[in-house]
């Protein structure tokens, strides 16, 4: 009896010993992808680094608010390992993960051990994207008032110049007449068209459900983006200048999440 006594004991010592250092000297890193909208899932990437001179990882997970979780079976020393787990959040602003537990079974599968992590992960989550008729009230207006051609190079307009095929071109405008006497590709250079700027007022847009001109304006925010056409808005007595940079359009993102909201609500 004594026996199995010291053996229970032993096997428990051990048992602790390992448990508590499977959990020693880790930490979680959180990344974001730059734009998360709401209502729409997106990948969290979660890199998991082992700080530990001697001791491997083994058997951990990551739990996230008690929602999700990620498993990571084993990290060298010194190592680090990466793994991504789908979130979604059903609504626009400002959000903050603070309830990320690491748990273990190792070695033995007796005993579940806890360590919270003492990070908060900041991110800000823009409105939904719902499909809407607001830009058609504004491509109106831009035919209206005209487009003019620059002579600067694209893919829209007149040919400004031959130049030989670079990879990557599309092959519609390769010019086959020039490519049949040079015996190379020959590609057309077109000239771009520079489109008249369009600004959204916000307080002039009429949708009365607040969730819903959010979600109008930012579909149709991208929407113009994507046609690489200089957009505005003007928000909060606030005016965005048309641009069509990645920086404008995430500051413009951020105003509509954050709209009628106390940072840090």
């Amino acid at each position: 009896m004594y026996l199995i006594v010291a053996a229970l004991l032993s096997f428990m010592g051990i048992s602790g010993f390992f448990g508590k250092s499977n959990l020693s000297k880790i930490t979680v890193e959180v990344e974001f992808p730059s734009e998360v909208y709401a209502n729409i899932n997106f990948p969290l990437k979660l890199t998991l680094k082992n700080k530990r001179k001697l001791l491997p990882v083994f058997l951990l997970r990551v739990q996230i608010e008690d929602d999700y979780s990620v498993f990571f079976p084993f990290v060298d020393v010194k190592g680090e390992s990466t793994r991504y787990v789908d979130i979604v959040f059903e609504k626009r602003g400002e959000y903050e993960i603070r309830n990320i537990y690491i748990n273990s079974v190792f070695p033995f599968n007796f005993f579940t051990r806890y360590k919270k992590i003492k990070n908060i992960f900041r991110l800000i989550v823009f409105p939904e994207l719902k499909r809407c008729d607001l830009l058609s009230i504004y491509e109106r207006g831009r035919r209206m008032k005209g487009e003019r051609i620059t002579d600067r190079i694209g893919y829209e307009s007149d040919i400004v110049s031959i130049r030989e095929y670079v990879y990557g071109d599309p092959l519609k405008y390769i010019n086959w007449k020039a490519t049949a006497k040079t015996g190379k590709l020959k590609t057309k250079e077109l000239s771009t068209l520079v489109y008249q700027p369009v600004i959204i007022n916000f307080d002039k847009v009429a949708i009365k459900d607040l969730e819903e001109k959010l979600s109008c304006i930012s579909y149709s925010l991208l929407q113009v983006l994507k046609r690489n056409m200089p957009i505005g808005l003007k928000i909060n007595n606030r005016l965005y200048e048309p641009g069509v940079s990645r920086a404008h359009k995430i500051n413009m993102l951020k105003e509509l999440a954050l709209y009628g909201q106390t940072i840090g609500e």
